[in-house]
Formats: structure tokens, sequence, C-alpha cells
């Protein structure tokens, strides 16, 4: 064909293949602080945006379909107080502990109000046993029903009852508050109400039911202690008369009165013969103190007087001597004094004696009359023993005889009267509007469980989702570089499809986006691709670039045929290559036949030479194409032969850029085969599909194989859920809408025919 003169050789000569990077394969998770951030919480909640809308929109839906399905309930609320008694019931019920006004007492009035006896009392008043479904709304047997026995039937009833029915005491107060729900606000009511007033009239005749026992018990205690108040008064009127006790208690007073006197009597004799005898032993046992004992005036004079003659008496006997007349008389007065002296001292002894012996007989005296006394104060006190008993028994039977008389007259007057201590405080009215369902306020918690539901889920997602979604986790994952990101072609096709069907009305959608759509996303994310591709390696960018995937339908075709257009673009001259002997699809891809004339397949079998199998593109001439040619069936013995690798070398003769689309490795051993045929290898990566897994694998496959793996491409990333790119695409999509408008004015001048002209904007 005329289109093979063009292929002459290009100055380019053939590099050495680049050898394996040794890039380490990384397996583990991230860790660290970012792992946990904020951030990385928030961007799970942004990319699983439409798991939580879901679940909240489910949420609440289903909650208004429930609110609006419901019947409105309506509750009526009566008011009941529990006051403290009248005294008069006070005193008749001191024996009735569940009277006392404190906390367990009224707790117990709150438990009372919703016993079984009082329920079923209600529902029989108000007919609700007849045929009304309200209190038993929650059983299945109803009150008509003939397969279920009386008793059951009651106690349904009963429990659908207690099931509408609250009762709750104020705090710091008496009130308690029964309410009833209903879906009939009138039944609600009139339910308050007669359960109220019929708990009243319960506790009204609960209470004139103990008094009347108690008052025919006291009657029959007051008989009997009527009977021992007789007898012990007998019995100590009988005692009196034996023992001839006319007034106990004065001979009492008497007797005990003048024990006390004489034993002070005693006491003061036993200290004044103390004090007697203790002066008579004195002068006993020295003389010359009676004197000063006895404070004698008469001895104290002769003392004197001894002492002035033995004065004078010295006096002389040193001024005459001894034998002079005045010296010797006084010596006779002396002697005369002496005698004296011991003659008054003598008395004086003699008193004392006397005064001593007297008291010590009054002590003897009074000691026995202490004793008498004493006796009889304990004949006294034997006879008062048993007096005592007797008249304790007598004074106890008779006091318990006059308080049980007066419980009785209490209790004959308290019978006739109505003191009960509950009352009705407040009736239930009529309410107006129901307290459920509160639709906004139901629909709005509905709505706020969807949301919580939804995070929920969206995290249990996100940590189940073992699939890539993000350039970083490829980079971390199999540590190569995240050439370019491709998003998904719908926003494209939205804004550039008229692009798609004017100019490549064959091609299959976004396909060729880098050809029909060059201001578009897809188109700068290829361009991106095609500018990371060239700077890959140095010094010289790869010339044989292998695009291959781990699973099929990842979009390698879709990367290969983008990256031979956008790389044609340039102005090199490109090589498609369709080595995907097993299912081809670039053909299709490109909108041209299904190329199973000669091609790839026939020239490695030698059915014709490689001239007859390669085919100019038509909207770029600098773009070449190799068929896959027919389906052989042994693709992997064609790429590993001989054949193959002399072409790969004679094809980097003719072209500067070679383009490989293989099968996918996973798979089958093709894609493996001619890694080894190529400068580098650049993996297609479905964000959302391709699992960590699967990409680690392909890269440990890789790196056996001893091939260089460029980089990666994350391919259909949608910029809704991950906003990473989708500042770069607004500024793309700001600059093609420039060029729309110029490549506008451009076709109006142009004839119809002629499509505008898309040079390469990158």
């Amino acid at each position: 064909m005329a289109e093979n003169d063009k292929l002459v050789p290009t100055n380019g000569g053939y590099p050495d293949r680049q050898g394996y990077s040794g890039y380490p394969v990384l397996e583990a998770e991230a860790s660290g602080p970012d792992a946990y951030s904020f951030h990385i919480y928030w961007e799970t909640l942004r990319k699983r945006r439409a798991t939580i809308f879901a679940g909240a929109f489910f949420v609440a839906v289903l909650v208004t379909l429930v609110v609006f399905r419901m019947k409105p309930v309506y509750r009526a609320t009566a008011r009941m107080e529990v006051q403290a008694e009248t005294p008069q019931v006070q005193t008749l019920n001191e024996l009735n502990p569940s009277a006392a006004a404190d906390a367990a007492f009224l707790q117990t009035q709150v438990d009372l109000l919703q016993n079984n006896n009082l329920a079923w009392e209600t529902i029989r008043q108000l007919g609700l046993a007849a045929g009304s479904s309200e209190p038993s709304a929650g059983g299945k047997g109803a009150a008509g029903s003939t397969e279920r026995s009386p008793a059951a039937i009651q106690s349904s009833l009963i429990r659908g009852f207690r099931r509408h029915l609250h009762v709750e005491l104020l705090n710091e107060s008496r009130l308690v508050e029964v309410s009833y729900e209903s879906v009939d606000p009138t039944l609600a009511a009139r339910v308050a109400n007669a359960l109220v007033k019929n708990y009243v009239e319960s506790n009204f005749r609960s209470k004139y039911e103990t008094t009347r026992q108690a008052t025919a018990w006291m009657e029959q205690q007051l008989d009997e202690l009527k009977a021992k108040v007789q007898e012990s008064q007998q019995a100590l009127v009988d005692y009196e008369r034996q023992n001839s006790i006319a007034d106990i208690g004065n001979k009492e007073n008497v007797v005990g009165q003048r024990l006390a006197d004489l034993s002070r009597d005693l006491t003061a004799a036993q200290t004044d013969r103390a004090n007697k005898q203790s002066v008579y032993d004195s002068v006993r046992s020295n003389k010359a103190e009676a004197a000063i004992i006895a404070n004698d005036a008469l001895l104290q004079q002769l003392d004197s007087k001894y002492a002035e003659l033995k004065t004078q008496y010295a006096a002389a006997t040193s001024q005459y001597g001894p034998n002079f007349s005045h010296v010797r008389e006084l010596h006779n007065q002396i002697v005369e004094v002496e005698s004296l002296m011991d003659r008054e001292r003598n008395l004086i002894i003699e008193r004392i004696g006397s005064d001593y012996r007297t008291a010590l007989r009054r002590e003897q005296l009074l000691s026995q009359q202490v004793t008498k006394q004493r006796a009889e104060v304990e004949k006294l006190n034997q006879l008062l023993i048993q007096y005592t008993i007797l008249k304790g028994e007598f004074e106890t039977n008779e006091e318990l005889y006059n308080d049980l008389l007066k419980r009785l007259k209490d209790a004959t007057v308290s019978v006739s009267l109505r003191a009960a201590n509950v009352r009705l405080a407040d009736e239930a009215l009529v309410p107006s509007s129901p307290i459920r369902p509160d639709k906004i306020m139901d629909i709005a918690v509905g709505l706020l469980v969807g949301l919580i539901l939804g995070v929920t889920l969206a995290f249990i997602r996100e940590s189940l989702d073992r699939t890539i979604k993000s350039a970083d986790e490829i980079e971390r994952e199999i540590s190569v570089p995240t050439l370019a990101v491709i998003p998904l072609g719908t926003a494209s096709r939205g804004r550039y499809g008229h692009y798609f069907r004017q100019h490549t009305p064959t091609a299959g959608g976004n396909e060729l986006a880098v050809l029909n759509a060059p201001g578009s996303e897809l188109a700068e994310s290829f361009r991106v691709l095609r500018t990371s591709l060239l700077l890959s390696s140095a010094p010289r960018p790869p010339q044989a670039v292998l695009v291959t995937s781990a699973h099929p339908s990842e979009g390698k075709t879709f990367a290969a045929v983008n990256l031979a257009l956008a790389l044609a673009q340039r102005g090199s001259r490109v090589l498609l290559v369709d080595s995907d002997l097993r299912k081809p699809n670039v053909f299709k891809a490109l909108g041209l036949s299904d190329g199973v004339g000669p091609g790839l397949s026939g020239f490695l079998a030698g059915e014709h030479d490689i001239e007859r199998a390669l085919q100019a593109f038509p909207s770029i001439p600098n773009l070449w194409l190799l068929p896959p040619g027919p389906i052989p069936p042994n693709p992997a013995e064609l790429l590993s032969s001989p054949a193959m690798e002399g072409l790969v070398q004679d094809l980097r003769q003719r072209f500067q850029h070679i383009v490989f689309d293989s099968p996918p490795l996973l798979l089958v051993t093709d894609g493996i085969l001619l890694s080894a045929l190529a400068d580098g290898v650049v993996l297609v990566v479905e964000s959302g599909a391709t699992s960590r897994g699967a990409l680690n694998r392909v890269r440990r496959i890789l790196d056996r194989a001893g091939a260089h793996t460029l980089g990666a491409i994350l391919n259909k990333l949608d910029d809704r859920v991950d906003g990473y790119y989708s500042s770069r695409y607004r500024y793309s999509n700001y600059y093609y809408a420039r060029y729309q408008r110029v490549s506008k004015g451009a076709e109006a001048g142009a004839s119809d025919d002629q499509p505008p002209i898309l040079t390469d904007m990158g």
C-alpha cells in the first residue's frame, strides 16, 4: 500500500532496555497520625456520601410512612393528692404503718394505682370488656373470643389496660399524675377520672373495713382487760387487809424518815465520842497538856504563880544561898503550888474521862436504835415487794383498759367518718391534640438515625472495601508513581458530547477523548499521562511502552488508544499495537474494522510481511496501527517467538513511540512475555474495582520477569467522590470553554463539510 512508503527508519536508536527499578513492594497499611486523622474520616464520608444519603433517605421515608399510617394517640391526665390523715384517723391507725406520710408510703400509693384489681374494676365500670379493643390492643385475644378461657381474657384485658396507663409521682409534692393513652380522647379522659375515683373509693372501703375490724378486736380485748383489772384490784385489797396496811405510803415515809434521823444522830455521836476519846488519851499520857486542852483558868493561874515563884527562888538562891529563910519560904510555896497544880490536873483528867464515857454510852444507845429501826424498815420492805407487784399489775391493767377504752370511743366516732387520705385534685380533661405521633420530631429523629446508620454503613463498607480508590493508595501499595488520573467519562460526555457526535460518528463514545474533545477532562488527563511517561526515565524517554492491567475491563485498551493519540498529537511517529491476540478491542475502540485481516498473528505465523499489516490512522497521519490479525490457537507461543523479538527491534527503527495493548496479566501470560520486549510497563488500575491483592500480585509478577514498571494509571476516578483533582478539572473546563467559543467562530466561517481543526493544546 502507498502509505507504507512513509515507513522509513527514524533517527532514534535502540536504547538500552531499562532494568528493574528496585522499588520495594509495600504491603502495609498507612500508619502514623495520618492513618487516623480527621482528613481520612472526612474523605471516607465524602466518598461514601451516597451510602449515607441512601441510609438517611430510607430511614426517613420509612419513619414518614409509619408516622402517617399511625393513628393519633391522645393522653388524658388526672391528678390525685395523697395527703396526711386527720388526727382522729391517725390516733385510730397508729398500729398501721402504711399510713405514714413518707416516701415509701407515697410509692406504695403509686403501685396500688396500677394493681390488677383496680384495673379490672375500671374496665368493667366503663364497659371496656364488652367489645372495645382498646385495653387488649397488645394481645390476640379479644373479649368476645370463644377460644380462650375467661381468666385468659381477663388477663389479656388487664395487660392491655396497664400498657396504656402511666402513673407518676411528682417530685417534691404529694401529687400523683394518672395518665391514660387512647386513640379516643374522650375515652382517655373517662378512664383516667374513673381510675382515680375508683381508687379513692377503694381506699375508703379499705380503711372502713380496717376500722371495723379494729373496733371488734378492741371490744374483745376490753372485756378481757376489764376482768383482769377487777382481779388485780381484789388481790391488792386482800393483801392490805391481811397485813393491816392502811396507808402504806405514809408509813413508808415515817419509818424511812426515822431511820434517817437515827442514822444522822449516830454519826454525830460517833464523831463526838472519837473527839473526846482523843482528848482523854492525850491528857492521860501527858498531864501537862491538861491546862492547854481544858483551858482551865485556875490551872493557868497556878501555872503562872509557879513560874513566878521559880523565878524568885532562883534569884534568892543565887543571892542568899539555899539556907536563907526567905529562900526556904519560897521553896515551900513552890511545893504547895505544885501540889495544887497536880490536884487540879487530876480533876481535869477525871472530867474529860467522864465526858468520854458519856459520849461512848450515847453512841452505843444510838447504834442499838439504828439497828432496831433498820429491822423495821426491812420488814416494811418485805411487805412492799408483794404490795408493789400487786399494785403495779393493777395499775398496768387499769392503764391498758383506759387506753383501749379511749381507742374504742375514737373508733366508734371514726367508723362513720369518710377519713380518706387521698382525693381527686384535678379531673382529666378531654385532650385536644395527640401526644404522638409528633410527625416533625419523629421524621427529624428518623433522619438523624438514618444519618447515623448511613455513616456507620459507610465506615463498614470502607473497612471492607479492599479496592484501590486513590493515587496515594497505588503508590503506597506497590511503590510506583501514579502517572495520571483518568476521571469518569460521564462529566465529559455531558459537557462535550456534541463533539463526539459531530466528529466521530462511528467512534464508541469517549474512547477517543484526546481526538474528539481535546479540551475535556479526559483529554487533559491523557496529556498529563503523556508528559509523565516522557519524563519517567532518564536520560531518554521510553520508546516501547506496554499498557496492561490485572483484570479485564479496567480500561487498558482505552488508556492505550488515548495514550497513542496523545503521543501522535505531539508530532512523533507512533505505532499502536493491538497485541491482545485473545480478545482484541483496539480497532473497535477506534471505530474501524475489526482487524481480522493481515495483522500481528499472521506476521508471527509467517503468512505475510509486516508491511501488509501496518495501517495508517485516517484522522492523524503520523499514527500507525498494527491490528491483531486472526485469533491464533497459541498466542503465548507466538509472542515469545524470535520473530516477535525481531519485529520489535525493527519497529524501534521505524517509530519513535510504540504502544502495546496487552491482555490482563493475572489471566494469561501474554502480558508477561511482552513486558520483556518493552522499555516499560504502565499498569491501568480501575478506581474502586482493582483490589490491593491483585495489584501487589501484578507488581511481583513484573518484578520477577525483570520488567520495568514505569508507573500506574488510576482509571475511572469519580471526581464527585474524590475531589483531589477537581480543581485541575475545573481549570481545564474553563480553558476548554474559551476554546469552544473560538471553535464555534471558526466553524461559522468554514464550510459545513469541513470539521474544525483540533490542535494539540497540551
